[in-house]
């Protein structure tokens, strides 16, 4: 019964699973801002894209807006 008891307390004062437990999150709360920049960065160069073929349309040449291909 000693044992159980000196284990439960060593359970109870065991705080190496409470900081894991927030590395984890702080880990997760990173990676979606990560990923959530990535994403915002991605969709500010495809309108900056489209805005040039736009404007090679309309000016000296032409562009196909599915490729990026323009002449």
């Amino acid at each position: 019964m000693k044992k159980l008891m000196t284990m439960t307390r060593q359970f109870r004062d065991d705080e190496n699973g409470a900081a894991m437990v927030e590395y984890s999150i702080l880990i997760g709360i990173i990676a979606v801002a990560s990923i959530l920049t990535v994403i915002a960065i991605g969709q500010w160069v495809n309108a900056r894209f489209s805005a040039l073929c736009t404007a090679l349309d309309n000016g000296p040449g032409t562009c196909v807006a599915a490729t990026g291909v323009g002449t």
